[in-house]
């Protein structure tokens, strides 16, 4: 079919059946997964025309083209190229408008979904008369906009909430959730879930039994739809989203606004108030902080991580049969699908780490995403002994044993004794340098740290760390491995500390030093979280474990100085047998009769430190001393060259400890400040408290001359308020 551009084939192609039913495939030229785009207006109002042309036309389906997805969201590069927000408000006008033309067809419109259909492409399919999905569990359907600082912009506001009622509406764009395919049949969002084979068929069918009548909402949704229970509902979604963002995701109040005006005064006005919304987020810098983490992670996904080609993977070993090494043996044959064979010591550290996977597939067998011969299948991938039996053609060994240097050059030995000479040796080390382990190595071109976060199956970051002589093939075929299990990798240099917990420890010490100024716990704990963090730095140290933290420190105050000094208060905790979660104990209290979410602090530990708590300084005060030490630290690593850019950087920190995403990153979020202003507060608090603030020479160097980390300016400087 012809478009208004002859150079370029047409996304929307039409066949006409025998049965008068016309299916428009998607299927966008050169691309792996179908986005919309703003050309595609023209397009699909061109494949309406030619269809509209047969006056014997019973109906319309709309089908993909691609193996794996619908159609997967928007374009987020066309949002991003938006100057104002006039610009990106009348995108937004032109994507409503030509959904309300598929909306308004005389035909009974049918979307037969399979893969991803999400944001844009879910708009798409509410503005159909009916929707049928595929079975698969590649089939997912959701409006994540939220997830990027935005919400849906092409009528999805406003058509989601008349169709499954505002509550699961509004939890669903809240949220940015996905749904399988029986979850969405249950919420109403589709008619019917049926396999693949069919899914045309069932679509065609649909088409020719005409438009139906639109099911009644369920009792709870209807009294939530009348005028009190709509009051209610708002004050309750308005109450449980700001307790959850503590007010930094703007786009969580213009959802709640945008669809309560829809609601109240009908949808002319509410898709003028969506289009207005979308338009003014776009420009936020929350939304471009949460944009740049998506672009960064989309690059990322190209990078090898050195000149090299990977070697062909077939087959892992663990060396650890603890908490982390159940965890990488998990993602591993789960997400890699990869066989893994695990060795320990002892016969019941196999079978720890096989009940770890046992127990987390059953779980997903549980809420029906996965059939007991699916578990048993992926179970079949994991085996372990207590000899290396099996090792000898294993292309990557990762060891993760305890953090000792001996204990780790006698595994490089063992493994290089029982494996073929092109074996991968991988540490997951968190704080010994790789040289070390490699030290005694026959093959050091083999040896790399590859270090993990616990737990394994939820954080998705790792880190890769080469030493001098790692192969560059070595490096390139074990950040493979990593995106093979569903990790985001960045490589690292062979530094104390190497770059996650080279930038944490600084953090959690200087909330060490709050605690010890007399400040309270959980005061220190909610300042972090209210400033974004998912939890605060003395939770935090609890769920890494004390006595983590306290193993690591030294290392890092010998490698870097006076700033990584610990207070005593760390021996003191330890020597008191509190190690955190994990065995119960820590600064907060841990009842494991009990189910309940909710934790207090073990006020025990403030007479163990001799303290009388009183809060004292504000959450602004508290938030700001500790994240300061951080990006102090985070630029000192980027100027050293610990990590290869600030994008790595910021990555390694959202995905890593959790650094609020909203503000992009360490760099992204030092480049919205300006170096000047970091520089002068960093020298302010050196006034107050001490040498250890004091702004590095990467600071103040950028101070003095303006440079930024990111070379190209953030658009919108000028709007740095807006919205926020």
């Amino acid at each position: 079919m012809m478009t208004h551009n002859p150079e370029k084939a047409s996304a929307f192609s039409l066949v006409m059946r025998l049965d008068n039913v016309g299916v428009i495939t998607i299927d966008v030229p050169g691309e792996k997964m179908n986005t919309l785009k703003a050309e595609f207006a023209v397009q699909i109002r061109e494949v309406i025309a030619q269809a509209r042309a047969n006056s014997h036309l019973a109906g319309l389906v709309l089908i993909s083209g691609k193996p794996d997805s619908f159609i997967a969201g928007a374009d987020i590069s066309m949002i991003d190229r938006c100057k104002t927000a006039q610009e990106a408000e009348a995108l937004a006008h032109e994507g409503q408008k030509v959904m309300a033309e598929i909306a308004s067809l005389s035909v009974p419109v049918v979307a037969a979904i399979h893969g991803a259909c999400l944001g844009g492409g879910l708009e798409l399919a509410l503005a159909c008369n009916q929707r049928v999905c595929s079975l698969d569990d590649k089939t997912r359907l959701g409006l994540p906009e939220v997830q990027l600082g935005l919400l849906p912009g092409s009528g999805g506001t406003q058509r989601l909430p008349r169709l499954i009622g505002a509550s699961r509406a509004l939890d669903l764009i809240l949220t940015g959730k996905t749904l399988r395919a029986k979850q969405a049949v249950k919420m109403g969002l589709v008619e019917d879930a049926v396999p693949q084979a069919i899914l045309l068929e069932t679509a065609v069918k649909m088409a020719l039994n005409g438009r139906k009548p639109r099911k009644t909402l369920p009792l709870r949704e209807r009294l939530l739809n009348a005028p009190a229970g709509r009051a209610l509902l708002f004050a309750m979604a308005t109450r449980q989203t700001e307790a959850k963002t503590k007010g930094n995701y703007p786009a969580t109040r213009k959802i709640l606004s945008v669809v309560k005006t829809g609601l109240l005064k009908g949808s002319i006005i509410g898709y003028a108030a969506e289009a207005k919304a979308f338009g003014e987020l776009a420009m936020t810098p929350e939304s471009q902080a949460l944009r740049s983490i998506f672009f960064a992670t989309t690059e990322m996904k190209k990078d090898r991580g050195a000149d090299a080609s990977p070697r062909e993977l077939k087959a892992i070993g663990v060396l650890g049969g603890g908490l982390m090494g159940g965890g990488i043996a998990y993602v591993t044959a789960t997400r890699g699908k990869l066989p893994v064979r695990i060795k320990d010591i002892k016969p019941e550290g196999i079978n720890h780490a096989m009940k770890y996977s046992w127990d987390l597939l059953s779980k997903s067998v549980q809420r029906r995403h996965l059939r007991p011969a699916e578990r048993q299948q992926q179970m079949a991938l994991i085996g372990g002994g207590t000899d290396y039996q099996g090792f000898h053609h294993r292309d990557v060994i990762i060891e993760a044993v305890f953090e000792d240097l001996t204990l780790k050059q006698i595994m490089v030995a063992e493994v290089e004794a029982n494996t073929s000479g092109q074996t991968i040796f991988a540490s997951n080390t968190s704080s010994l340098p790789i040289a070390d382990i490699a030290a005694n190595a026959s093959r050091p071109e083999n040896v790399i740290g590859l270090h993990y976060f616990s737990p394994v199956d939820k954080m998705p970051l790792v880190e890769v760390i080469p030493h001098t002589t790692t192969s560059a093939e070595t490096i390139a075929t074990v950040v493979s491995l990593a995106k093979k299990q569903g990790k985001t990798p960045i490589v690292v240099a062979d530094r104390a500390g190497f770059y996650v917990n080279r930038i944490l420890a600084p953090y959690i010490i200087e909330a060490m030093r709050c605690l010890l100024e007399g400040e309270p716990i959980d005061s220190i704990d909610r300042a972090l979280v209210k400033f974004g963090f998912p939890v605060g730095p003395i939770q935090l140290l609890d769920e890494v474990g004390i006595d983590v933290g306290t193993h690591i420190m030294p290392v890092l105050e010998q490698a870097w100085g006076e700033r990584f000094n610990t207070p005593d208060a760390f021996a003191a905790v330890l020597n008191d047998d509190r190690k955190g979660r994990k065995n119960g104990r820590g600064f907060y209290l841990y009842n494991r009769k009990t189910f309940s979410r909710k934790k207090s602090v073990d006020e025990s530990i403030y007479k163990l430190l001799k303290l009388d708590p009183k809060s004292h300084l504000s959450a602004d005060s508290v938030a700001e001393r500790c994240v300061m030490m951080m990006l102090n630290e985070a630029a000192r690593t980027l100027d050293e060259g610990v990590i290869h850019s600030a994008r790595d950087g910021d990555i390694g920190a959202v995905f890593g400890i959790g650094f609020p995403p909203f503000l992009g990153g360490p760099f992204r979020y030092m480049d919205r400040l300006g170096a000047a202003d970091v520089v002068n507060t960093l020298e302010r608090l050196m006034q107050s408290h001490g040498e250890r603030f004091a702004p590095c020479e990467a600071l103040k160097r950028r101070a003095a001359s303006g440079e930024r980390f990111y070379k190209t300016a953030e658009k919108s400087n000028s709007h740095a308020d807006s919205g926020g």
